[in-house]
């Protein structure tokens, strides 16, 4: 358990950090974006901004889903 904890802990505080500095590089970019939804559309975003959150996100799920597979293999 504190294995898992551990790794929860681990992922939180590295991706938060990578948030962070992400949010301190984009301060001067000027290449803009919209991102398409199924209904509406995003107001301008920094491309930097949409390529470094999907990053994140693909990170934090990943290792979501490592967690769930240590706990049940098969």
């Amino acid at each position: 358990m504190t294995i898992n904890f551990s790794k929860i802990t681990f992922a939180i505080i590295f991706n938060s950090t990578l948030f962070f500095i992400l949010i301190i590089g984009i301060q001067n970019s000027a290449n803009k974006g919209r991102i398409n939804f199924l209904i509406n559309e995003t107001v301008n975003l920094p491309i930097s901004f949409i390529i470094g959150t999907s990053f994140i996100s693909g990170s934090i799920s990943g290792s979501l889903l490592s967690l769930i597979y240590l706990r049940n293999p098969k």
